[in-house]
């Protein structure tokens, strides 16, 4: 019987494979499957008594993702696995984490507590959208950086001096991080929101006339913010742009909106969340090594903590 197996849901099987070609094993033999009104069932073909057992599955939309998720974590629990880590590379509703107006939920907190009930006895996430929701969970959650692989696609694209922009006061500290890694210049764009999914940009703190710009950010949604800051700074005079995005969520008309957009000259994104179709400008590398070591390190009870630094 194996000591550790890779368990795959629905949300992001590619990833799932790579990361358990990276570890050299295969993927958990299971069986998911939806009944006619929706509702998922899932079962371990395997005996998992025992077996260290890690879940990859991202948790974007739609909430059958969660939910399978959840399934997934409870069958493995009753199944008497010895340890059960979700692997979510991708958290869902991370951005509800706070009461930041009144009668509203903070479903973030509420995830991490529907995972714990569940049955996970670890978290494995790749760049939270805040990394105060580690405090939400009251069991080990390690929160990995996906930077190594961006930054190393990044420097194959463009040896050239470069600036990094964050696109609000929230990203200023990874972009602050990049700049410092590469030894580059740093903008700041204040944006104001006058309500959800639209953006208003006000001020660009920065030299940017003349500068190969990289718009640093966790995830792009509907596209908006990002693309009215790359044309805000291509306004004012940027030589090119180029974006860095972690998850590509890419809501609605969002990869038509980059693709269409004549400020920016490509982006490079991650596989934490599958893409609905192949873009031109839009460049997608694998986290799948990162999160393989995460788990071996893990299974082996080895620090994982040179993997917290946004670039080893």
């Amino acid at each position: 019987m194996p000591e550790l197996t890779v368990v795959s849901g629905r949300s992001n099987q590619k990833l799932s494979q790579k990361v358990a070609s990276s570890l050299g094993v295969e993927l958990a033999n299971t069986t998911i499957r939806n009944f006619s009104d929706g509702e998922i069932w899932v079962k371990y073909e395997d005996n998992i008594r025992g077996v260290d057992v890690f879940i990859v599955q991202s948790t974007f939309a739609p909430a059958d993702n969660l939910m399978e998720l959840l399934v997934l974590i409870d069958a493995a629990k009753r199944a008497s696995a010895k340890r059960i880590t979700a692997v979510i590379p991708y958290f869902g509703y991370a951005r509800q984490d706070r009461k930041d107006q009144p009668r509203v939920a903070i479903t973030a907190k509420l995830i991490a507590n529907l995972l714990t009930r569940a049955g996970a006895d670890r978290i494995i996430s790749i760049d939270l959208h805040s990394a105060q929701i580690q405090g939400y969970f009251d069991i080990p959650l390690d929160h990995l950086y996906a930077s190594p692989v961006l930054i190393k696609a990044l420097k194959s694209y463009k040896n050239v001096p470069l600036t990094f922009a964050a696109p609000d006061v929230g990203g200023v500290r990874t972009a602050r991080a990049y700049a410092k890694r590469l030894d580059a210049g740093l903008v700041l764009v204040d944006k104001r929101r006058p309500e959800h999914n639209k953006v208003e940009i006000t001020n660009v703190i920065g030299e940017v006339e003349g500068k190969d710009i990289v718009i640093v950010d966790d995830m792009v949604d509907t596209g908006g913010t990002f693309v009215n800051c790359a044309e805000t700074l291509k306004e004012r005079g940027a030589n090119s742009i180029t974006g860095i995005c972690v998850h590509p969520v890419f809501s609605g008309s969002a990869l038509d909106k980059i693709e269409n957009s004549k400020a920016i000259d490509k982006m490079f994104v991650t596989d934490t969340i599958p893409l609905a179709r192949e873009c031109e400008k839009i460049v997608q590398v694998s986290v799948a090594d990162i999160l393989a070591e995460a788990i071996i390190r893990t299974h082996d009870n080895r620090s994982i903590s040179s993997l917290f630094e946004i670039e080893r």
